[in-house]
């Protein structure tokens, strides 16, 4: 924008003050009607003091005064009277200025309505001319046929003597014949004898109806449709522009309709230097600029915000300037845009009030309302704005920094500013020959972006050239591109793709990427070149320096996946990986140390004190789990592409972390045995529940940590056999890994539970040695207290997992001591072993604890189940032994399908009426061999057990069946027994197979045994015939088993006659069995 010189501005300032002298109009609210005011404010706007303000305003005065003009611009009617049979009319106007020549006519006119026909008979009975309104330069517009909405959109040009009395007259007329009334006027005025004064309207009609062929005049007379009165001293500073209701000549007139008018004061031949030199138009802009200048020094809000607000003297100026100098609404558009278009670039305006005023301009456009030099003017403004904003983009970084809202929104309009140019039919009109928008801005970007690439390099660049220095500068850089790349893709690419079709995020990421891949590369192989010759130059902080720039450059490249597809192929980044390959090993050994490093630390700073409230481990837990979790995040954001590499730096790295918990494991017990000694019992029990505690923590973390290393991408990527393998590396890890952390769990437990040893022997001795008088209550409840109180205390301390495991050490500690204390207490009495075996079932509950604790399936394991047994037994009397033998004989001959020692079948009955018990054998089959010559000599033995159930009945045998493994004998036996006696659940009959020997003793060849409460006429219905219509049962053979020959173990411990007969009778039987057993 060009700055006005001295002499430039004092014609400027006149042209304003000859605007201000010579106002005209009606003013409004938003106008400011004191002239003082207006001249007070252009002194401050120009910056003139009095003197020069005087100076100039005496030449204004006396200036020739300008020539004042009404525009007028017939637009339409509508609803008007039909006048002709076909129901419509033929409507034309006639208008012109009415002068009024006195204050009496003034009066006169208020009283009656003016029109430029009257009947002929009135029209004559006027004595002088003044009688009659003069009108000049009165004229017509064309007939509308058959319509009663006509459409004109003509425009006259009306020259003003008098802007206070003078008035604006128009008639609305039905044409009925083919006279020419146009013509007529155009006559009329030539022949006037007086410049500026025409006949009367009258006149015009009269020379209009001399000239047509019609009959009478009467029968020729135009219908009247309505007319209209507008004094010109009512006009308003900005024109009128409304519909006007018709008004009838008289009140005999009847009229309807209404007619729109746009009426605009202007002013001609203007005597100011400026006007002589340079175009209205121009001119308006001129005030414009000064204006805006002035008014925005006088803002108190943020520039930006600014929306080229003025004031209402300002506002008055520049409203009666354009309404003087005949500037239309579009021209007067074009000069806001072009004077607020060029403010904008020395003081910041708000787009969106630019935005509007590009968008009124396409809304008013009409080429043929601007000359040649205003659309030249215009497409300059077009392009001066485009070239700064474009230079604005240019620096968009500093310019619309992103953490900047405010700058933000403000890009958003530029670019829709730039967007609404370039979519104009103005723009393509004045512009025809323009670049491609997006061209342009794709170009600048570029520009813009190697020149902030270039600047940022030259300002991270160190002062001292070194390594590692270079290598920071080097992650700064990368870290800043970033950013910039985040920035693009999150803010500006959204608004430059929505609103100006240039994806700034694919041109600024290819770019920056090259430019950073280029300066990375050439970076690491100098460095490569440099530890290749000197191995100890990589420090342990250039190998951290290195994986922060790999990740960053991990980083940026992931903003790939975000390119169309036709952008994202042949980056310089690709395989960026490969500089670092040498430097991962590092990367993995720092980790590793750092880590251990922060658990010794963590271990040591332990007070071994719970967290909070609600955790029950120490600090050390968290924070190795922390260094866990970092140790995660790094190979996250290592995501090492190639998957065999990376298989193999897993694997690397899982064993870290495994040996790492291990450590912390055995580091975390040594601290407490180190200070055991200092410490009460009750300090280190709750220390130790703390520890086990942590080792649980950490066990259960390290079991989500290492599935979250992303093993499956591993799996996918190594085809099915590799898929196998890694889930077999991984299963492996994570079982070996959980195994060592319950050792290690185990290990404290047993440091636990060993305090309570000695605590739980003493109460085991207390039970064994108590009298077997006492109550097994008393006799528990000692032992009971005792581990209540305990695991009241360390339910409070451990979690969950590792109270179970406490329980399951205690409970084998418990069985292991009652095992003890049998073994040393052989050939004690029954009431003993009923105090243990009270003992256990006691400790079961207690253990078990209503579902609370250990589940009865681990209670109930192998060593309880040997122990109950034993007990169970022991507790017995020898009578009860003896039952339960049988009993266990039973259910081990119901068990057996098929065995090697054959099978024997029989039929039994018991015939209640005699209360006998027939037994009929029939014969055997499939018997072992138990002779040299591959037979036996069969027979076999029928007893009713137990014999203190059936004192009275005595065993008995049948024949021996010579040289054969099929004995058929056929042969029947009775017992005389009672029906309760074959009722008791252990009562039975053995059937025992001998093989008769003759020179020595005999053989056992098999025993079967059968219960005597399922025999039929016992608890079946009655079988008529008896024995011999009753259906076989077929026994299998079987021999004594281990169950039942621990029961003969316990029989011969004790000393009476009933168990020692009964064990040796059996002894008998396994002698017998010679080799075979």
């Amino acid at each position: 924008m060009l700055t006005l010189t001295k002499r430039e501005l004092e014609m400027l300032y006149e042209e304003a003050l000859y605007t201000m002298v010579y106002r005209c109009g009606v003013v409004s609210s938003e106008i400011v009607a004191s002239q003082e005011e207006l001249f007070h404010y252009l002194q401050k706007a120009f910056e003139f003091n009095d003197s020069e303000h005087e100076a100039i305003l005496q030449r204004v005065k006396e200036a020739k005064a300008p020539v004042y003009a009404l525009k007028v611009t017939v637009m339409q009617a509508k609803n008007l009277l039909a006048k002709d049979p076909n129901g419509y009319s033929d409507p034309y106007c006639m208008l012109g200025i009415m002068i009024l020549q006195n204050t009496k006519e003034t009066e006169e006119k208020k009283e009656r309505k003016f029109s430029f026909r009257k009947k002929k008979e009135k029209i004559e009975k006027r004595s002088s001319i003044k009688e009659v309104l003069p009108a000049k330069y009165i004229q017509v517009t064309e007939v509308k046929n058959n319509t009663l909405n006509p459409l004109w959109k003509e425009k006259f040009h009306f020259e003003i003597d008098d802007i206070y009395n003078d008035q604006f007259h128009l008639d609305i007329w039905d044409h009925d014949d083919d006279v020419s009334v146009a013509e007529a006027c155009k006559k009329l005025n030539e022949i006037s004898g007086f410049k500026g004064m025409g006949r009367y309207f009258k006149q015009i009609v009269k020379s209009a109806r001399a000239n047509g062929t019609a009959g009478t005049a009467e029968d020729n007379m135009d219908d009247f449709l309505g007319c209209l009165n507008i004094a010109v001293n009512e006009i308003p500073v900005g024109g009128l522009d409304k519909w006007f209701k018709l008004e009838p000549r008289s009140s005999s007139s009847r009229v309807q309709g209404d007619c729109h008018l746009i009426l605009k004061l202007i002013t001609t031949q203007r005597d100011t230097v400026l006007c002589k030199k340079t175009s209205n138009f121009v001119i308006h802009e001129m005030l414009l600029n000064q204006f805006l200048k002035h008014e925005h020094k006088q803002i108190e809000i943020d520039c930006y915000n600014w929306k080229g607000e003025l004031s209402k003297h300002a506002f008055t100026i520049l409203c009666h300037h354009g309404m003087q100098t005949d500037l239309s609404a579009l021209q007067l558009a074009v000069v806001k845009w072009q004077a607020c278009s060029k403010h904008h670039q020395m003081q910041e305006m708000d787009y969106s009030y630019l935005l509007e005023l590009l968008r009124y301009i396409e809304e008013k456009w009409d080429p043929d309302m601007c000359q040649r030099e205003q659309e030249q003017s215009l497409a300059e403004s077009f392009n001066l704005f485009t070239e700064y904003c474009l230079s604005l983009l240019k620096r968009l970084r500093d310019v619309f920094p992103v953490p900047n809202t405010v700058a933000v929104t403000r890009l958003e309009f530029m670019l829709r500013c730039l967007s609404e140019i370039h979519g104009m039919k103005t723009f393509k009109m004045v512009c025809p020959f323009h670049n491609e928008l997006h061209l342009e801005i794709a170009a600048v970007l570029k520009k813009g972006t190697l020149e902030w690439y270039e600047a940022t390099c030259a300002h991270l660049k160190p002062k001292e050239k070194n390594e590692l220095d270079e290598l920071r500068c080097l992650v700064k850089l990368a870290e800043g591109v970033h950013e910039d790349i985040q920035r693009s893709h999150n803010v500006y690419n959204k608004l430059c793709v929505s609103i100006v079709k240039v994806d700034l995020f694919s041109i600024t990421y290819r770019q920056l990427e090259k430019l950073v891949a280029d300066d990375v590369s050439l970076a690491m192989e100098d460095l490569r070149t440099g530890s290749e010759q000197e191995a100890s130059r990589m420090t342990h902080t250039m190998g951290e320096t290195l994986f922060e720039l790999y990740i960053t450059l991990n980083e940026l490249k992931r903003f790939a996946d975000v390119l169309p597809l036709k952008d994202n192929k042949s980056l310089a980044l690709a395989g960026f990986h490969e500089w670092f390959k040498t430097s991962i090993h590092m990367w993995l050994q720092t980790v590793y140390q750092k880590t251990c490093e922060r658990m010794q630390k963590a271990v040591e700073m332990d007070k071994l004190e719970c967290v909070d409230s609600l955790s029950k481990h120490s600090s050390s837990a968290v924070d190795l789990t922390t260094c866990f979790s970092q140790i995660r995040e790094f190979w996250v954001q290592l995501a090492w592409p190639d998957s065999a590499e990376a298989f193999a730096f897993m694997t690397q790295l899982t064993d870290n972390i495994c040996n790492s918990a291990i450590q912390y494991s055995e580091a975390i017990k040594r601290k407490v045995d180190r200070d055991h000694q200092a410490l009460g019992q009750a300090v280190v029990t709750e220390q130790l529940c703390i520890i086990l505690n942590n080792i649980e923590h950490v066990r259960k973390f390290l079991a989500t940590i290492l599935k979250d290393l992303d093993w499956k991408s591993s799996e996918e990527s190594c085809g099915p056999d590799g898929r196998q393998q890694t889930q077999k590396a991984l299963n492996t890890q994570l079982l070996n890994i959980d195994s060592d952390m319950q050792r290690e769990a185990r290990n404290v437990i047993s440091h636990l539970t060993e305090k309570m040893i000695g605590d739980i022997k003493k109460y085991i001795q207390h039970i064994s040695l108590s009298p077997d008088s006492i109550q097994n209550d008393d006799a528990v409840s000692p032992l009971m207290k005792y581990l209540d109180d305990k695991l009241i205390t360390l339910s409070e301390s451990l979690v969950k997992e590792n109270l179970y495991r406490v329980l399951e050490a205690l409970w084998w500690l418990l069985l292991k001591f009652i095992i003890d204390a049998l073994d040393a207490n052989r050939g004690v009495s029954v009431e003993f072993y009923g105090r243990f075996y009270y003992t256990l079932e006691a400790l079961v509950e207690f253990f078990h604890a209503e579902g609370q604790g250990l589940p009865l399936d681990n209670l109930r394991n192998g060593d309880y189940k040997i122990l109950e047994e034993e007990l169970r037994l022991n507790k017995c009397s020898t009578s009860e032994l003896i039952e339960q033998y049988y009993w266990d004989k039973l259910k081990e001959q119901r068990s057996t399908e098929h065995n090697k020692y054959g099978r024997i079948s029989i039929k039994c009955y018991y015939e209640a009426s005699e209360q006998r018990l027939y037994v009929e054998v029939l014969h055997a089959a499939d018997l072992i061999p138990l002779d040299a010559n591959g037979l036996s000599d069969p027979f076999v033995i029928i007893e009713l057990c137990p014999h203190h159930i059936f004192p009275m009945a005595k065993g008995q045998r049948t024949q021996v069946k010579a040289k054969t493994l099929h004995p058929v004998y056929d042969e029947l036996f009775y017992f005389s027994v009672t029906s309760e006696q074959c009722r008791r659940k252990s009562a039975c009959i053995l059937f025992t197979v001998m093989d008769h020997d003759w020179l020595s003793t005999n053989d056992f060849a098999g025993e079967a045994i059968l219960p005597t409460n399922v025999i039929c006429g016992l608890n079946k219905p009655q079988v008529p015939g008896g024995v011999k219509n009753v259906q076989p049962t077929v026994l299998q053979l079987t021999r004594p088993k281990a169950n039942v020959k621990s029961i003969l173990k316990m029989l011969d411990g004790r000393l009476d006659k009933e168990a020692q007969d009964f064990v040796k009778k059996l002894k008998e039987i396994e002698k017998y069995m010679g080799e075979d057993e």
